[in-house]
């Protein structure tokens, strides 16, 4: 039996949570016929609150059947993408970027993204609000080492257009999906794709082409530090989590085992957040338990209704004991957010770094027979406080930004929020 997965993710985050559904039957996409008379399908629809609706789908049949006998262009009259498009249609009128119908191909990408294998730019997507309540496609993260983190993309900047001459596509992201975004950024490796973005720190709009790459990200990676002013023989553990998807237990497992071999030899663990878009809760959830104890709250999720689950670490983790200090930064979103939150509220670690993403809703994926599937907001969670930091962000306890003027080969001379871990560490 597949196994349930709640998504907490910002690159492309459903069920139905209501007692029934919209039955409007079949029609053949007729293109010539005479004396025609629009069906009138009524359907009355439970929903959550217990009422009845009355949904009159005669207008909705009336289009349908105008197109196919007056549209100019038959071969454009494609019924599956109608129907699609008309899904799509009715998700969007929720106004929740992250409740989306995705049809076949968009679903498979969702797929390989949590696997942590594709073929694109490397650029995690979210929205941020803008003033009079308009909401722009953004850069959530940069994946490190693919083609947009080289060109210096960088998260929190906007993507106000995308162009590849090659597809001919030249489109505004105004209204734009995240699915229908990754459907257009991602292709083939080795082809070209131009972003243009817009930074807080510019004042005009600038245009960068990146050339598509195959992006393999791991989830979990540990390396060890051995950094002046510590005790002869002792090491930090720079523990970097990328993503919460599909291999994230087994590499996590293997990291964490490198860590446990080193025994007294290490001095105290940094658990790297930067840029991690999140993804399946429960993995939030298992990681947490690592370095809490059996027993603690991690996560609250809150339905529509009221309702709360609290969701607690159920196992006895192998880094309970080490000194641990977090770093975030505002590439940090959703479950990284869980995580960081978690440790912050129970006085497990101190947070380094500056304001996370502010994601703080739950999306639950669906998939149908032919492929496509939906991912619809349920809840939305409480850290352990009771705090909601949906389009707050998580404030760290010592807040420090990226030195950009620091140069050096060496990563940890030139990555300050890392120094300052590690300084609390000592």
């Amino acid at each position: 039996m597949r196994k349930l997965r709640i998504l907490i993710l910002v690159l492309v985050v459903g069920a139905i949570t209501g007692y029934g559904g919209f039955l409007v039957g079949r029609r053949e996409l007729q293109l010539q016929f005479k004396n025609y008379r629009p069906a009138v399908v009524m359907n009355k629809v439970p929903i959550l609150t217990g009422k009845k609706v009355e949904v009159d789908f005669s207008l909705f049949w009336t289009v349908w059947d105008k197109l196919a006998s007056q549209y100019v262009d038959k071969s454009a009259l494609d019924p599956q993408k109608m129907v699609d498009g008309a899904i799509s249609g009715m998700v969007a009128s929720l106004g929740d970027p992250y409740t989306v119908f995705l049809p076949p191909k968009e679903n498979k990408d969702a797929k390989q993204d949590l696997n942590g294998s594709f073929e694109g730019v490397g650029i995690q997507l979210g929205f941020k609000d803008l003033p009079a309540g308009r909401q722009a496609l953004a850069v959530m993260s940069p994946v490190e080492g693919t083609p947009a983190f080289k060109a210096g993309v960088k998260a929190g900047d906007l993507i106000l257009r995308i162009k590849d001459a090659k597809l001919n596509v030249d489109k505004t992201t105004e209204g734009m999906t995240i699915p229908e975004a990754v459907n257009v950024i991602r292709g083939p490796k080795g082809t070209p794709v131009t972003l243009t973005f817009l930074r807080g720190s510019k004042p005009e709009p600038f245009d960068v082409t990146l050339v598509r790459d195959t992006i393999i990200v791991k989830s979990a990676t540990v390396e060890f530090i051995d950094e002046p002013g510590l005790p002869v023989g002792r090491q930090v553990a720079h523990l970097k989590l990328n993503r919460f998807g599909d291999r994230t237990q087994e590499e996590w497992t293997d990291a964490v085992s490198k860590i446990y071999d080193q025994g007294s030899k290490i001095k105290g663990i940094v658990l790297d957040l930067r840029n991690n878009p999140g993804g399946y809760l429960d993995e939030a959830v298992y990681l947490a338990g690592e370095f809490l104890p059996a027993g603690r709250l991690v996560v609250s999720q809150q339905y529509g209704d009221g309702t709360k689950v609290d969701l607690k670490v159920n196992r006895t983790g192998q880094l309970v004991k080490p000194k641990l200090v977090v770093v975030v930064n505002e590439g940090s979103a959703s479950a990284a957010e869980i995580l960081a939150g978690a440790l912050q509220d129970n006085h497990r670690a101190k947070i380094v770094g500056v304001k996370t993403f502010g994601k703080g809703s739950v999306q639950q994926p669906d998939d149908f027979p032919n492929g496509a599937g939906i991912h619809i907001t349920i809840a939305k969670w409480l850290l352990p406080s009771g705090r909601w930091i949906d389009k707050l962000g998580i404030t760290p306890d010592i807040e420090i930004k990226v030195d950009d003027t620091a140069t050096s080969s060496s990563q940890l001379e030139t990555d300050n929020q890392l120094q300052k871990a590690i300084e609390l560490l000592k």
